[in-house]
């Protein structure tokens, strides 16, 4: 049976169908809407627009909800690690034994990034952000793969396992390098005998003569980041990927397209924003009361970073699991940090206070993320290539149901004009 909503412009009835997700999850189809009525909707920021149908990844704000391809997150933390979840996403299942081994030996395969890759990062100043890199790498690599950036044929089930492979493999040696070229150290190669995050550890923090061996809790906590990032539905960076993905562009360019998305600070830099905002109290001569209070004036310059979420009305999963980890963490290594100190205080007081509970602004996953990565020794500028190599096999992901579906248009949203109407133009002369 087919639902219909009506829409009434102007005494004019239009019937809208309407479209069911398998979590019920209910829209309108606006498809015709411009054709049928001349109208468009508005909706800045596209929080009311299903862009897309998409069976990749679920989320309950409302009820503090998030699977991946219908798996929960917790099981997923509990009993996966972030190889295996990054073959879910891809290929919509858990994989079998000898699928995760094929998978896992070509990821240790394509390490390697090719030797003229290297003068690129001569070329960066000493100070340049590690994101600007990572973005112009990755673009490069298609210069290198020519065979697999051209779309031009089909793209089969094996050249999307080859293609996301290495560039799985290859972000991380991209990203140790850039580390590397900033702190002006020699590159360190990736070891074939390491397993993913062991291996990316051992190339950021390896010197000559000096081999850095990840301790297994500092690997599992990496692991477990890189794993609660792989995916979050539209999100700003996951939709640029998929806009540049319905104009045909190759893989490389569309994860490129989502890396700059990322480093806006409003998204993947909020997990940095955290920390300077827990430094700044633990610095300054303000306490977490007031830091509280502050965030409650609407004339306060202060902003509480790490709470509320655009989409998570509860308390974000995620964040439930990262916390966790973080005491892990900080218990296993001996580790004390006053910021955690003073996140735990702050935390425990706004779940107690009436005006952030009334708003449901609960922690959210950048609140202890980057605890843990300062814990590690990973610096504040390295936070967001951390949150781009973790939401990788999402962005392969969505890319892969873009290019599977032949019925993708080219995204092109229309716009509500409000400039001037039509004028002439003026002579220089004639100007006043």
């Amino acid at each position: 049976m087919v639902e219909n909503a009506q829409l009434n412009i102007n005494g004019q009835q239009y019937e809208l169908p309407i479209v069911r997700g398998s979590e019920d999850e209910t829209g309108l189809d606006i498809t015709k809407l411009r054709a049928q009525t001349g109208c468009v909707t508005f909706d800045p920021g596209f929080g009311n627009t299903g862009a897309c149908q998409s069976n990749i990844c679920y989320i309950d704000g409302e009820k503090g909800i998030l699977r991946y391809r219908g798996i929960p997150i917790e099981e997923l933390a509990e009993n996966s690690n972030f190889i295996e979840v990054a073959y879910l996403l891809i290929w919509g299942r858990l994989p079998k034994q000898e699928e995760r081994t094929r998978f896992g030996a070509s990821l240790t395969d394509n390490a390697l990034i090719h030797e003229n890759l290297k003068s690129h990062f001569e070329g960066f100043p000493s100070d340049a952000h590690p994101m600007a890199m990572l973005s112009a790498m990755i673009n490069a690599l298609s210069c290198y793969h020519r065979e697999l950036a051209d779309l031009s044929d089909v793209v089969t089930n094996d050249r999307i396992e080859y293609l996301g492979a290495r560039l799985l493999s290859k972000i991380r040696t991209i990203a140790a390098f850039s580390y590397k070229m900033a702190r002006g150290e020699p590159f360190v190669y990736p070891d074939p005998n390491r397993r993913y995050v062991s291996n990316f550890l051992h190339m950021m923090f390896s010197l000559p003569h000096v081999d850095y061996e990840a301790r297994p809790e500092v690997a599992k906590a990496i692991d477990l980041f890189l794993m609660l990032h792989a995916d979050h539905e539209q999100n700003c960076s996951t939709s640029t990927v998929r806009m540049v993905a319905s104009a045909g562009a190759n893989l490389f360019s569309s994860v490129a397209a989502g890396v700059c998305a990322l480093w806006g600070r409003l998204h993947g830099g909020a997990n940095q924003a955290v920390i300077e905002m827990l430094q700044e109290i633990h610095d300054g001569d303000l306490n977490v009361k007031k830091c509280l209070e502050l965030a409650k004036q609407k004339d306060s310059t202060f902003r509480l970073m790490g709470f509320g979420h655009r989409v998570y009305k509860n308390y974000d999963p995620r964040a439930r699991v990262l916390k966790q980890a973080c005491e892990k963490l900080f218990t296993k290594l001996d580790h004390s940090d006053p910021l955690l100190d003073i996140a735990v205080e702050l935390e425990a007081r706004a779940l107690e206070d009436p005006y952030f509970v009334e708003r449901k602004l609960y922690p959210n996953v950048d609140f202890y993320s980057g605890l843990i990565l300062r814990a590690i020794g990973i610096p504040t500028n390295m936070f967001t290539v951390m949150f781009a190599i973790g939401r990788l096999p999402g962005w392969i992901a969505h890319w892969k149901e873009v290019n599977d579906n032949r019925a993708t248009r080219i995204a092109r949203p229309r716009q509500i004009y409000t400039g001037p109407c039509e004028m002439h133009y003026v002579p220089m002369a004639e100007r006043k």
